[in-house]
Parts: structure tokens; C-alpha cells; sequence
């Protein structure tokens, strides 16, 4: 017969409470128990005192005839100092799953596609701003040009009349 140290749910709808347990691996989750050993509170505040009550003694004592805890029970027999828990390391886990990747591919090039329209829009304003300047100075020179011509018209003529 195998033991388990579990958690076997009671409370109301969504107000869970458990007991902690010693049971048989093959008895349902709130099914058949050999022994009730403490209790877990979840909806405590995490530094109660009541959240967790274990009786270390028979905790020991089940442990000596071979029980094994599941891993919720591992954690509060750790902080209880009975047994050592090692920390577990998953990195895949906090990975992104494949849609939000390619979610956020498609964002990105969306964001690269803007910048490169707004710096293609940048440079057809600056050009048009340039070509705007040429264009003004272009102007200015053709009426300089015109107005020196109407200069030396009138130079020519009045030196004509007063010859």
C-alpha cells in the first residue's frame, strides 16, 4: 500500500479548506483517509498563524512508515523544517507560446513598415522643401536677371538720348 500526504478539498463553492491527509494513493482526492494530520486555510492572510496547522509528531511519524507528501505538502513541510524541498527551474515555461510570437512578429514589422513610411514621407517633404527653395531662388535670379536687363535698357537709352 502506497501512502500519500495530500490536500483533501472541503469548504463552500469558491471558500476552498483543506485537511492535510494521510490516504492511500488509489482513494479518490476527498475520498477515504487513514489520517487527518492538519489543515490549510487557503483564503488566510500568508503570515497567519491559522492559514497552516500541522501535527509535526504524526507528520514524523508518517513519513518514518514510508508516506510521501505531494508537492503542495512538500512546500509546507518545508517551511516547517521536516523536509528539504528543492527548487524547481523550468525556463520553457516562462517562454511565449507560437501565436504570441508571431503576434508580436507581425507587430513588429507593422512598427518597422511605419517608420519606414514615415521616414520615406520625411524625405518627400525635405526634397519638396528643397525643391521649393530651388525654385524660389530660381525665381528671385529670373527677376534679378530681368530687372538688371531693364537696368541696362534703360542705361542704353538714356545714353542714347544724350548723345
Amino acid at each position: 500500500m502506497s501512502l500519500k500526504i495530500r490536500l483533501s478539498r472541503g469548504g463552500a463553492k469558491k471558500r476552498p479548506f483543506y485537511r492535510i491527509v494521510v490516504a492511500d494513493s488509489r482513494s479518490p482526492r476527498d475520498g477515504r483517509y487513514i489520517e487527518k494530520i492538519g489543515t490549510f486555510n487557503p483564503l488566510l492572510p500568508r503570515d497567519s498563524e491559522d492559514r497552516i496547522q500541522l501535527d509535526t509528531d504524526r507528520v514524523k511519524h508518517w513519513l518514518s512508515n514510508g508516506a510521501l507528501p505531494t508537492d503542495r505538502v512538500l512546500r509546507f513541510l518545508d517551511a516547517e523544517g521536516l523536509m528539504k524541498r528543492e527548487p524547481r527551474n523550468n525556463p520553457e515555461k516562462a517562454k511565449p507560446g507560437k501565436k504570441r510570437l508571431e503576434r508580436e512578429e507581425a507587430k513588429r514589422a507593422a512598427g518597422e513598415e511605419k517608420a519606414a513610411a514615415a521616414e520615406a514621407e520625411k524625405e518627400a517633404a525635405k526634397q519638396a522643401e528643397a525643391d521649393k527653395e530651388a525654385a524660389d531662388a530660381a525665381a528671385a535670379a529670373e527677376a534679378e536677371a530681368s530687372e538688371e536687363a531693364t537696368d541696362e535698357v534703360a542705361a542704353e537709352e538714356a545714353k542714347e538720348a544724350s548723345e
